[in-house]
C-alpha cells in the first residue's frame, strides 16, 4: 500500500513561483508517479508523469518550461516547480502513483492518489 500526502499549495501572484511536496511511502514498488491538477467544473488533467527509475518526466503543453518535477529519495518526496505561475493554473493539484512502469500508465489511470492541495493565482 502507497500513501501519498501534498503540500505546498497557496496563493500567488501571477509571475510568482511554488514548490509543491508530495510525501510517500513504500517507495520501493513505485515505478510510476504523476501529478494532475484539477480546476472547478473541468476534469482532472495530467500535468506530468515521471519515472522513478530513469529519473525523467514529460510534461503537459500548458506547463512545459515552466513546471519541473524532482525527487529526493532520501525524503521519499516527489516535487513538482511551478514557475511563471497564471491564473488559469489555479487547481487543486494531486500526486499520483503506481507499481507499473510508465509506459503502461495511461491517463488518470494510477493505482494511488493523494489528497490534494490547493493553488490559486491571482492576476
Amino acid at each position: 500500500q502507497v500513501q501519498l500526502v501534498e503540500s505546498g499549495g497557496g496563493p500567488v501572484q501571477a509571475g510568482g513561483s511554488l514548490r509543491l511536496s508530495c510525501a510517500y511511502t513504500n517507495s520501493v514498488s513505485i515505478r510510476c508517479m504523476g501529478w494532475f491538477r484539477q480546476a472547478p467544473g473541468k476534469e482532472r488533467e495530467g500535468v506530468a508523469k515521471f519515472s522513478t527509475g530513469l529519473g525523467s518526466a514529460d510534461y503537459a503543453d500548458s506547463v512545459k518550461g515552466r513546471f519541473f518535477v524532482s525527487q529526493d529519495n532520501a525524503k521519499r518526496t516527489l516535487y513538482l516547480q511551478m514557475n511563471s505561475l497564471k491564473p488559469e493554473d489555479s487547481a487543486m493539484y494531486y500526486c499520483a502513483a503506481d507499481e507499473r512502469f510508465c509506459a503502461v500508465v495511461a491517463g488518470r489511470g494510477y493505482a494511488y492518489w493523494g489528497r490534494g492541495t490547493q493553488v490559486t493565482v491571482s492576476s
